[in-house]
């Protein structure tokens, strides 16, 4: 199958022009460094970077709510850190939740830009 594959990317990049063979190259399938990478690249780069300083603050949180509970007896004492630790922990999974939908939306993004050269290419092997 994988051959498969090389032989229509072949195909298209022979029926594309060079700049448009160059950008299709960039839209490669990325591992998990490349996706994480790739959210601090574009116009949004500034929410992306405020969310993990916010995610490192609320972890920070957590970790000192987590400690605080289990140097306590007080019964009042117990529920108000072990909700704390858990409001900041719920805090940061909906952080890196964000943070995973965003990659999912990048890669989507590049399949539908693939796709595009792939329709470019076909419609110019039509009107051939």
């Amino acid at each position: 199958m994988k051959t498969n594959m090389e032989d229509i990317d072949q195909l298209i990049k022979e029926t594309l022009t060079k700049e448009e063979a160059k950008f299709y190259d960039t839209l490669e399938e990325q591992n998990v460094l490349g996706m994480i990478t790739g959210l601090f690249v574009g116009k949004n780069k500034w929410i992306m970077v405020l969310m993990n300083v916010m995610t490192l603050i609320f972890f920070g949180l957590f970790v000192y709510c987590t400690i605080k509970f289990f140097d306590t007896t007080a019964t009042n004492e117990l529920l108000k850190w072990g909700l704390g630790s858990l409001t900041f922990l719920i805090g940061v999974s909906m952080l890196k939740i964000f943070a995973w939908m965003q990659m999912d939306k990048n890669a989507l993004l590049r399949e539908i830009k693939r796709l595009e050269l792939q329709v470019l290419s076909l419609s110019g092997k039509i009107s051939e």
